[in-house]
């Protein structure tokens, strides 16, 4: 008897100890989910994982700590919680984790986007910043971008039935870049399938996108071998290589592109090569890495996103045709809409600014590295986590935005908010040191492209159907596109005098 009631009173005492103690290791760290032995938790993260993330923050809160095989995951849900990272302790945070996929296609390291941090990287991105994405060298490729468009409407015109926009509108946005970094256009939409760049670029985006198990449980590696990933990445990387060693041998031997006497990306970055004053070595590698980066952010994330904006126009007529009047009144009825023109289309800007709301091309920003045993919000983070900050979910956070589900691009009007990485919850080319240095030459194509093509043309879905029965499923890879190819009917709009 006296043994049980010592046994019992012992038990109580450490269970109220426990549960009462403020700082036991259980609650200094950030909630988690439960999780399995070796995977973690791998198995939560699903086919669509901004999704699934987001429903585990939900649950377990704005900060949570998972666990990826042997890597801990910080997953930030919260504007506040951004903020902190990206912006408090944006020192901390700047980093980039290892990984196999972006080290067999990126150089390893050579590029902005994807180098660790350190002098290294902030040299190359200081080369980026001053001689590609200034805003004078933007603009001084506008006619590059208003040929190209005008072209796209020209196609459009053309089409005898539905348009693959989708297909057109990555045609174009492919071809600006090509034009504007290599010096002339590559992607062709009535290219073979099976053959040449426009496959090429499509495995570029899928491989960004893929997942290797070595990167998180590396006694798994050899599952990259198995599935034949290896073996995808270090063919693509070394057909890059040739292309892109092919593309700079022809710059070097005519010195400039040869039809306009214009400079392009590759005549730049060789001149800073020859100069040698960067202070870090910088060489051919280098300058491909650049070169991945600028056709990584440049092309898909821009064609998802102008898909995706088009996508809720068409579901939302109202505002739609709201768009489209100010369009059509800023434009008065000239054929061409002019970059001169956006300056006025105040409320396309509010409807880019839901579309990035409600459709960030990277919803789950690119990963960083805690590189230091930080706090975050009360919160211990250990050194060398992963950050992933869930912009979709930010987005969508009802905590900072009424009626998060709807598409109202009113709730940007006479409203400060922005997206270049000052307001955390509107963040789709992120913040701080690791922000995307080429938000202008993304929005330029962006608004052109979208102004032109409603402007010249009224929208509507094939065969009578509901606007609001439009397919909006999402499919992940670089980035996270419509599943369904936007096909529309074109209606030409007929100005009147």
């Amino acid at each position: 008897m006296l043994l049980t009631l010592t046994i019992t009173s012992l038990f109580l005492t450490l269970f109220v100890y426990f549960a009462l103690k403020p700082n036991s290791r259980k609650s200094k760290y950030p909630p988690s989910p439960p999780k399995l032995p070796f995977i973690g938790n791998l198995h939560q993260l699903g086919s669509i994982p901004h999704r699934s993330l987001g429903a585990l923050s939900k649950k377990h809160g704005p900060l949570m700590l998972l666990h990826i095989g042997n890597s801990p995951a910080l997953v930030v849900s919260s504007k506040e919680s951004a903020e902190e990272i990206m912006k408090t302790q944006d020192l901390i945070f700047a980093d980039r984790p290892p990984s196999l996929v972006f080290d067999a296609i990126g150089y390893r390291g050579k590029d902005v986007a994807l180098a660790r941090y350190g002098e290294h990287w902030r040299q190359v991105k200081k080369i980026t910043v001053q001689h590609l994405l200034n805003i004078k060298l933007v603009e001084s490729f506008r006619v590059v971008r208003e040929d190209e468009v005008a072209s796209l409407v020209e196609k459009i015109s053309r089409a005898s039935g539905p348009v693959n926009l989708s297909e057109l509108v990555i045609s174009t946005t492919s071809n600006i870049i090509s034009t504007i970094a290599l010096g002339r256009k590559y992607y062709d939409e009535k290219q073979s399938e099976g053959n040449g760049f426009n496959e090429f670029l499509e495995e570029f985006f899928l491989l960004l996108g893929a997942f290797h198990i070595g990167d998180y449980i590396p006694s798994l590696g050899w599952i990259g071998c198995l599935t034949g990933l290896d073996a995808r990445l270090k063919k693509h990387s070394q057909q890059w290589n040739n292309f892109l060693d092919q593309v700079i041998a022809e710059h070097i031997g005519t010195g400039k592109d040869v039809d306009n006497g214009r400079k392009d990306f590759v005549d730049m970055l060789l001149e800073v090569e020859e100069g040698g004053s960067v202070g870090v070595p910088f060489n051919k590698d280098h300058i491909k890495a650049v070169l991945l980066d600028t056709f990584a952010a440049g092309t898909d994330s821009t064609y998802t996103a102008i898909n995706w904006t088009l996508a809720e126009l068409v579901r939302n007529p109202r505002e739609m045709k709201k768009v489209q009047e100010e369009i059509r009144r800023t434009v008065r009825g000239n054929s061409r809409v002019t970059e001169d023109d956006l300056r006025q289309m105040s409320y396309l800007k509010c409807v880019i600014k839901e579309s990035f709301r409600m459709h960030p091309p990277f919803p789950l920003l690119l990963p960083r590295n805690c590189m230091q045993n930080a706090e975050v919000m009360g919160y211990q983070v250990p050194a060398n986590s992963r950050v992933v900050v869930n912009a979709w979910a930010i987005g969508r956070d009802p905590e900072a935005w009424d009626n998060p589900e709807e598409f109202r691009p009113e709730r940007f009007i006479n409203s400060g908010v922005d997206f270049r990485g000052h307001d955390f919850g509107l963040i789709p080319f992120g913040s701080g040191r690791r922000a995307c240095p080429g938000i202008s030459f993304a929005v330029a194509k962006m608004e052109l492209v979208l102004a032109s093509v409603l402007h010249g043309f009224d929208w509507e879905v094939p065969g009578g159907a509901s606007p609001e029965a439009l397919d909006m499923t999402e499919v992940q890879g670089a980035t996270t596109r419509k599943k369904i190819p936007l096909i529309l009917v074109a209606r030409p709009y007929i100005y009147s005098p």
